[in-house]
C-alpha cells in the first residue's frame, strides 16, 4: 500500500489489543466485524512487481438482480419516510468462478489502469485482496486523526454535483463527526474540508475531511469499535442503517465495504475497502458495488451508479457485467 511492501509472515490474530504493540501489522476488517491483524518482518519501500494477469472468462452473477435491488431502494425509501432512517449504502456482490490465479496480477493492472489514491493488495493463506480504493477511513500521525468520507458518484460528462449529493455527504460528514467526538479531546473535531470534487478514473467523486485529536489513553480496540463500519458504507443513523442493511442483502460483504491498509503504533492508513476484489481461496472472486440511497434516490438511477462504479474494474478483470 502506497508503495510500502511488507513481507515474511509472523503471525495472524483477531485481538485488536496486538496493535499496541508498534510492530508492522497490515489489517482487514469485514464489514461485519472480522478482525483479520497480520504481523510481518519484514517492512520495506518497493514497486509492486507481479507476474501477468490472466482475465477472467464468463458471466459475473450479481446477489442482487436490477429488480430486486430497486426493491431494496425503494424498502429504504419508505424506512426514509417512516423516521426510522435517514439514509442507507445499499450493495450488492458481484462473483465469477474459476478464478485460481493470484491477485496480484490483477492488482498490478489495477494500478496500471485505475490507479487510486489507497489502494492496497494483501495475500493471506485463507483470503487475498486486491483493492482499488479511492477512499480514506482514518489516517493516523501520534494523535492526529483524519477521515474523508465519500458521498456522491458522478460519471465525468456531469460537471456540479445536485442537491441531493450534497446533502448525503453532509449527513455522513455529521455521523463521522459524532463518531471521531467519542474517541477525541473536546472541540478537537472539525470539518477541515466540506464537499471537495475528485476525479479518478472514469469517475467524479464529493468528498469532505473530517479531522480530531485523539484523547489520551485510548486504544486502537475503542477507535475500531467506535468508527467501525465506515459510515459511508453504512449510513445514518448508523445502527438503524445496518439493520437495514441486514435485512435486505442476502449474503454478507466480507472484505468489501471493510477496512484495508496498516497499523505501526501510533501511525496508520487505512482505507475503506470498496473497489475491491478478494477471494477466500475457493476459485470465486468477488466484486462489491453500491449507492447511497435518500429519499429523493431514483431506484432505476441508483442500479445505474452501482453498474458505473463495477465497469471499469470488471473490464479489467475480465469478464462479462450484464
Amino acid at each position: 500500500m502506497g508503495g510500502k511492501s511488507a513481507t515474511n509472515l509472523i503471525e495472524v490474530s483477531e485481538d485488536p489489543s496486538v496493535l499496541e504493540d508498534g510492530e508492522f501489522w497490515a489489517v482487514s476488517t469485514s464489514f461485519e466485524g472480522k478482525n483479520t491483524f497480520s504481523r510481518f518482518k519484514d517492512v520495506v519501500e518497493k514497486e509492486f512487481v507481479a507476474p501477468a494477469w490472466a482475465k477472467a472468462s464468463g458471466s459475473w452473477s450479481s446477489s442482487l438482480s436490477k429488480e430486486s435491488y430497486e426493491a431494496y431502494v425503494e424498502a429504504i425509501r419508505s424506512e426514509i419516510e417512516n423516521g426510522s432512517v435517514y439514509q442507507v449504502n445499499a450493495c450488492r456482490r458481484l462473483s465469477i468462478n474459476g478464478v485460481h490465479q493470484s491477485l496480484a496480477g490483477l492488482f498490478a493492472d489495477l494500478q496500471k489502469n485505475n490507479p487510486s489514491p489507497f489502494a492496497a493488495y494483501l495475500s493471506l493463506p485463507d483470503l487475498e485482496i486486491a483493492s482499488a480504493s479511492p477512499e480514506l477511513f482514518l489516517q493516523r500521525q501520534g494523535r492526529d486523526l483524519k477521515t474523508s468520507p465519500i458521498k456522491g458518484t458522478q460519471s465525468l460528462d456531469h460537471v456540479i454535483f445536485g442537491q441531493k449529493d450534497q446533502s448525503e455527504n453532509i449527513m455522513i460528514v455529521d455521523l463521522m463527526r459524532n463518531d471521531l467526538g467519542r474517541i477525541c479531546e473536546s472541540g478537537s473535531v472539525e470539518v477541515s474540508e466540506l464537499l471537495r470534487s475528485e476525479e479518478h478514473p472514469g469517475l467524479r467523486h464529493l468528498v469532505s475531511d473530517v479531522v480530531g485529536k485523539l484523547s489520551s489513553n485510548v486504544n486502537w480496540k475503542q477507535i475500531l469499535n467506535e468508527l467501525s463500519p465506515a459510515g459511508s458504507v453504512s449510513g445514518a443513523p448508523k445502527l438503524s442503517a445496518l439493520k437495514c442493511i441486514s435485512r435486505n442483502e442476502p449474503v454478507a460483504r466480507g472484505s468489501y465495504c471493510g477496512l484495508l491498509g496498516w497499523v505501526q503504533g501510533d501511525q496508520a492508513m487505512l482505507s475503506v475497502a470498496i473497489r475491491t476484489f478478494w477471494k477466500a481461496g475457493d476459485g470465486v472472486l468477488n466484486f462489491g458495488t453500491g449507492a447511497g440511497i435518500t429519499w429523493a434516490s431514483d431506484a432505476s438511477s441508483e442500479w445505474e451508479e452501482t453498474q458505473l462504479k463495477a465497469r471499469k474494474l470488471i473490464s479489467i478483470a475480465g469478464g462479462e457485467l450484464s
